[in-house]
């Protein structure tokens, strides 16, 4: 008979070190959403708070990478004299291209929350 873990897993900590995972390792195709989200259900511990968790980063990932690519058009859009519609150019177009490709990397990163999760009850 197992006894039960003392100590409870922790979803905010778990998130961060996912997100913090994912800065490190996010230019890695797959694998690198997949650790990431291993490590925050490791953290969160159970395979739904790990699942929760592996989430909740995929939605900060294509949250803040929507932000910057609505900077970046600003940006590009103001060295031509167009600020507005830099920013929605950059934002519309940029954003929704970046939230498809995202989407996919949330399910992978859910997914290894799930198994990150499970491995640590």
């Amino acid at each position: 008979m197992t006894t039960p873990s003392k100590h409870k897993g922790s979803l905010w900590r778990g998130i961060i070190a996912g997100c913090t995972m994912l800065t490190l390792l996010g230019w890695i195709p797959i694998l690198g959403a997949l650790i990431a989200g291993s490590v925050a259900g490791m953290i969160a511990r159970g395979a739904r708070r790990g699942a929760l968790a592996g989430f909740i980063v995929g939605i900060v990932d294509v949250v803040i990478v929507g932000i910057l690519f609505s900077i970046a058009g600003a940006i590009i859009g103001g060295l031509f004299g167009w600020v507005g519609i830099g920013a929605l150019v950059g934002g519309t177009v940029g954003g929704g291209i970046i939230f498809l490709l995202t989407l996919g990397n949330t399910v992978i990163r859910l997914i290894g929350g799930l198994i990150g999760g499970a491995v640590r009850q």
